[in-house]
């Protein structure tokens, strides 16, 4: 699975981050999800190699601006684009009054049908043809979620000694079993691919979340899971000092939840504006020394533009 960081700023953009965006796909897929829409997703794009005709699905974490206000422009966009394919959109159910009532305002018509697709309906809907969704309620000034992508196909391998041990000729009857296809022998024998199959590796597992004061609330989906993105918008000094009004987290509240849940990687985002990436009173360095006084796994500081790879394995691994 791999995932591309749009914005990684919280409340306004700054000289290098833009607000909240994230991309995520299977390996080789030519289709996409898109993960919150905020003003100057657009841009941010066009130095990826993501088309708004490949999107399939835009999930919406909440509906602050920093979140959400790019997603009637790139609606437009991709209509500019003569796209015909349906795109689906989930988010807090305000989220499609918004969307019609801007584009009932601007005198919008898209060319393409829009699936707006409700919160609890998700793990019942194949959205992504590659990916099972769920949502989790967080805790924020306004209704805010998070969403799990599982990986849906894991491929099984062939029990080679098995298939040996019970006189199966290699050759397409292997090809066919390891597509889970039951197979006649030239000799009259039926064949039951499973019983000729391994044990499926673990389906890899992602949670993007929204903004969120409480990261304990992502304890269930979290048991399964093999990493988390989850806002640090600031350190717990500054959170201390802000006050629980904005109901966000600090990297410490986060890191101490990943490594109590025991979740192997952990991608941090959503930072202050008030940090600066290298030079200033304070930086991003300040939030990863935070992060990683409470959390031994693979931990990493998202920046614009960045993108990582789910490996099969559960490893998590930045790309060039």
């Amino acid at each position: 699975m791999e995932i591309q960081f749009l914005g990684t700023s919280s409340g306004t953009p700054t000289k290098t981050r833009n607000m909240s965006a994230t991309a995520i796909r299977m390996p080789g897929a030519q289709h996409w999800a898109l993960v919150d829409c905020a003003e100057g997703t657009q841009y941010r794009l066009l130095r990826t190699g993501l088309s708004p005709m490949r999107l399939r699905a835009i999930f919406i974490t909440h509906l602050h601006g920093d979140h959400c206000y790019g997603l009637p422009g790139l609606l437009a966009s991709a209509g500019m684009l003569d796209r015909s394919e349906p795109m689906s959109i989930a988010g807090p159910p305000p989220l499609r009054r918004m969307i019609e009532a801007i584009m009932d305002a601007s005198q919008l018509t898209l060319p393409y049908p829009i699936d707006w697709v409700a919160l609890e309906d998700l793990p019942g809907r194949r959205v992504l043809p590659d990916m099972k969704v769920a949502a989790t309620a967080l805790s924020h000034r306004v209704p805010s979620y998070a969403f799990s992508f599982t990986e849906a196909g894991v491929e099984r391998k062939l029990d080679i000694g098995k298939l040996k041990a019970g006189g199966v000729a290699s050759g397409p009857a292997w090809g066919a079993i390891q597509q889970g296809q039951d197979v006649v022998l030239p000799d009259g024998r039926a064949v039951v691919a499973e019983h000729f199959l391994l044990a499926p590796r673990k389906a890899r597992k992602v949670i993007i979340g929204g903004d969120n004061d409480r990261p304990d609330l992502l304890a269930r989906e979290a048991l399964d899971a093999d990493l988390l993105v989850h806002e640090a918008t600031y350190t717990d000094a500054i959170l201390h000092k802000i006050g629980p009004g904005p109901q966000h987290s600090s990297a410490a509240m986060v890191a101490r939840f990943a490594q109590a849940a025991q979740v192997k990687n952990l991608i941090l985002t959503h930072f202050s504006p008030r940090y600066q990436d290298i030079h200033g009173a304070l930086t991003l360095a300040d939030i990863e020394r935070e992060a990683r006084a409470h959390y031994s796994g693979t931990l990493a500081l998202a920046r614009d533009l960045d993108r990582y790879e789910l490996r099969k394995d559960g490893s998590v691994h930045a790309l060039l």
